[in-house]
């Protein structure tokens, strides 16, 4: 069964397309698109990109931070030169959130701007770094600090691609999930995997579609993610992203408790709620709470002072000026635990929802 999300941007709209198979609408989407060439950035064997229609030009490329960073983008942009690539033609992502991230950017600069497909081959690119149009890589000084806006002329997610992924893959992704019971959609858990994608999808869908470029209601996809790039650079990103935003989330909870904000009971629901995905709620033990505080301050969020997305009486917003003491508060009673044990996982709620990919 095939699940289709609309995202609404005017004449720059374009569909969502989840379930089994799906890759194989890319070489109409290309049709459509009028692109004669087509170059494909793929971190994945050959045999998992499919037929283009066009002519291609199949470029190598490596999920995981190291790579996500301008010389990156440089070297595409350079190949596409080679191959001749214009601004009608075309350029498909296949691969993890990082390779969407990367290639999207190469997409927008190139030639100021040429169209882009995505083939998410992850659930953390899935239900997230494919959708919404945000392309961006890290700086030495932190993460995602470059990047444009660029929307996709179509996003294929199919969910064969998942059936090939490690536990620790899909826990990856389902951080991302987990976080979406706190912004507008509760009740995901348990659920099948393709549906916890599409309302995930459909949540980030009707964000970004009333908010394209993080003026107001976009902030609020970032529940979690404060601590959870903090996370992901004061390990070195032995943290994966999806492991960062869930235990940023339980710290979220517990901000919003220390300040006021939600009673004991709805704090306690923030790390209940992460643990039933079988997702990490602690912090790695050797994390110094004073490197946190000051990768916290670089959030791009941020305007003045420490800035959260946190739950509240009216539900999430966006909330500054957050006193640093507050912050020291609530990181002090965060559970710790070590980092090897963190990123290990709990088996039984992955393979819950490895058996629920359909």
């Amino acid at each position: 069964m095939t699940r289709t999300v609309p995202v609404r941007f005017g004449d720059r709209s374009y569909d969502v397309l989840i379930g089994p198979g799906v890759r194989s609408a890319l070489p109409g989407i290309i049709e459509r698109i009028g692109a004669r060439r087509v170059a494909v950035v793929s971190a994945r064997p050959a045999e998992w990109v499919p037929d283009t229609g066009a002519e291609t030009l199949l470029l190598s490329a490596r999920d995981g931070e190291p790579d996500k960073n301008l010389a990156t983008v440089e070297a595409l942009c350079a190949a596409f030169v080679r191959f001749g690539l214009t601004r009608s033609d075309a350029v498909v992502s296949v691969g993890g959130g990082t390779t969407t991230d990367v290639v999207g950017l190469a997409a927008a600069l190139y030639h100021r701007g040429v169209p882009v497909v995505h083939l998410p081959t992850t659930l953390l690119a899935q239900v997230d770094a494919s959708v919404g149009g945000k392309t961006a890589v890290n700086l030495p000084e932190g993460k995602n600090l470059v990047g444009a806006y660029w929307q996709p002329a179509a996003v294929l997610c199919d969910t064969d691609y998942l059936s090939t992924l490690p536990p620790r893959e899909l826990r990856n992704g389902l951080g991302e999930i987990a976080r979406c019971h706190f912004i507008g959609v509760p009740g995901l858990h348990g659920l099948p995997l393709a549906e916890q994608i599409a309302a995930s999808v459909t949540l980030k869908a009707g964000i970004v579609s009333a908010d394209e470029r993080d003026a107001g209601p976009r902030h609020l996809l970032n529940y979690g993610h404060t601590l959870g790039h903090a996370l992901e650079a004061a390990t070195g990103f032995a943290l994966r992203h999806g492991e960062g935003v869930a235990i940023g989330t339980v710290f979220a909870g517990l901000l919003a408790g220390t300040l006021g904000r939600i009673p004991p009971e709805r704090v306690g629901e923030h790390r209940a709620v992460v643990a039933s995905y079988g997702l990490p709620t602690a912090l790695p033990d050797d994390t110094d709470p004073g490197t946190l505080l000051a990768l916290m301050r670089r959030d791009k969020k941020a305007r003045s002072g420490l800035t959260f997305v946190l739950d509240g009486p009216a539900g999430a917003e966006l909330v500054a000026d957050v006193p640093e003491q507050a912050v020291a508060d609530a990181l002090a009673r965060m559970e710790r635990a070590p980092l090897d044990r963190l990123v290990a996982g709990a088996p039984a709620g992955v393979a819950g929802t490895e058996a629920a990919v359909t």
